[in-house]
């Protein structure tokens, strides 16, 4: 079986988020079960440096125009990855983010995504001579239009999935944009590509797509829901037989506390003792306190999402408990501000490093007691695996993939020696902080806490199940069986 997957990031090249993740870690989860993927991602400046340093790189396909510019298709293999990458200098050679410069999106990014899909639905279609995949795998908006694509295109036959990673970006576009997308004009309907009088890539994509999936079964069910569901549910109620959930894994070679090349020093979860080197390298590096009392950790982007003006509420709340807080992201300037003055009302007790460091994610993930995760909605969430993998127990709303990763530690749990971090709900300062006493009660009882740890490390966070899972949609595809 041969996949093509069509995503704008794929770690190790690029990556803003978990979507760079999954796009990086299932391709080879699924190649250890027999299964051929092949990415094309955009050729953004940080994916060509790699591409060409690969010594793998070739043309197999150009266009005198695409989009407004010449553009081809490179193939390469960058870190295990199978790729085509889509070498459009005038829509992807920028300086910035990739996909806007700072906080301000590129203007013309619908195009930028929409020449992504064609060029995917064109492979999809036969466009190489000696490739044509069985099945096409996309994912979130910035991919989704290669299902429209495919659906008015040459590739109409040709089964297709595609991943929602998070609902909340949809790719809306006015309606002018229409005539420049290249599709016919049956296109721009209900049943096709618009949406709310616009144009909506996501929407495009669920409409056209013959499986939908999400990454987690949570998560599935919530987006059915007017509350979680962005304006899509109803679409995806009417889809709902089409619609899985599929709980994403963590590359557990890359986060492995044994052999993590970030850490100071490497552990397992028979001998924590090793951790606590770990943990004061996190106390050092974040200014705080060198004591016994329960360090809790945050790494996250700063927004609304994150539920971050809930955990802003408690700061001041966290630290006379007596429990200390290290915190690692960006995003919103006024949560910015809010964390550092807290950290500044407390010296020793809360310490903040503004900004995106993979190592430094790595290393308070190994120090810190516990990780917190308030997101208001999570279609999976990762932290909390890294926490799991790493023996830092996870504190998280019960939501989308929070609630089908961690077992909550009430009494029965405890009992059972089955617990794996605290969940609460709903997402509101007092429930919040019900919890974290609740870990702080625990960690009083370092026998107990241990047990926590070690069962968390237990926990199987890894691709091989998830990758399964996504075989049997394949095959099931393939079969000529819509979901």
């Amino acid at each position: 079986m041969q996949v093509l997957a069509v995503a704008s990031e794929i770690y190790p090249l690029v990556k803003t988020g978990g979507l760079a993740d999954v796009a990086g870690a299932l391709p080879l989860a699924l190649d250890r079960h027999g299964v051929g993927t092949t990415t094309l991602v955009p050729g953004y400046p940080q994916v060509m440096a790699r591409v060409h340093a690969s010594g793998t790189a070739r043309s197999v396909f150009a266009w005198g125009e695409f989009y407004g510019g010449w553009a081809e298709i490179i193939q390469a293999q960058v870190a295990g990855l199978k790729l085509f990458v889509l070498n459009a200098p005038h829509l992807f050679e920028r300086d910035g983010g990739i996909y806007g410069n700072g906080a301000v999106d590129w203007s013309d990014n619908w195009r930028r995504f929409a020449a992504l899909s064609r060029a995917g639905a064109d492979i999809a279609g036969g466009l190489l001579a000696d490739y044509r995949p069985d099945l096409v795998h996309v994912h979130d908006w910035q991919a989704a239009l290669t299902l429209a694509y495919m659906r008015y295109g040459a590739a109409v036959a040709t089964p297709s999935v595609i991943t929602i990673h998070n609902l909340a970006f949809q790719g809306q576009y006015d309606a002018s944009i229409f005539a420049e997308l290249g599709l016919p004009d049956e296109a721009m309907s209900i049943h096709g590509v618009e949406y709310y009088g616009g144009v909506g890539f996501l929407k495009a994509g669920l409409q056209s797509a013959w499986a939908i999936t999400t990454v987690s079964p949570s998560y599935a069910q919530e987006i059915r829901l007017p509350e979680f569901g962005m304006g899509l549910e109803g679409l995806l109620n009417s889809r709902s037989a089409s619609l899985i959930g599929i709980v994403n894994g963590i590359d557990v070679d890359q986060w492995d506390p044994q052999t993590d090349p970030h850490l100071p020093v490497h552990y397992s979860a028979d001998d924590l003792d090793d951790r606590r080197s770990n943990r004061h390298h996190v106390e050092e590096r974040f200014g705080l306190d060198r004591d016994d009392s329960l360090l809790l950790c945050l790494v996250s982007r700063l927004t609304w999402q994150k539920g971050i003006d809930v955990l802003v509420d408690c700061l001041d709340d966290i630290v006379a408990m007596g429990a200390k807080v290290a915190l690692l992201g960006n995003g919103d300037a006024g949560f910015e501000g809010e964390i550092h003055a807290a950290a500044g009302r407390h010296p020793g007790r809360i310490g903040v490093v503004t900004g995106y460091d993979e190592a430094l994610s790595h290393q308070l993930t190994a120090g810190a007691d516990a990780i917190l995760v308030p997101s208001r909605f999570e279609p999976c969430g990762l932290t909390q695996l890294h926490g799991l993998r790493y023996g830092c127990v996870p504190i998280v709303t019960r939501t989308g993939g929070l609630a089908d990763t961690i077992i909550d530690a009430n009494e029965a749990a405890l009992t059972a020696k089955v617990a794996t971090g605290f969940q609460f709900e709903p997402l509101a300062k007092q429930p919040f902080l019900n919890a974290i006493r609740r870990a702080l009660n625990v960690h009083r009882e370092p026998d107990a806490w241990r047990q926590m740890q070690t069962q968390a490390m237990k926990s199987d966070v890894s691709w091989d199940h998830s990758a399964e899972c996504y075989i049997d949609v394949y095959r099931s595809l393939l079969r000529g069986t819509h979901l």
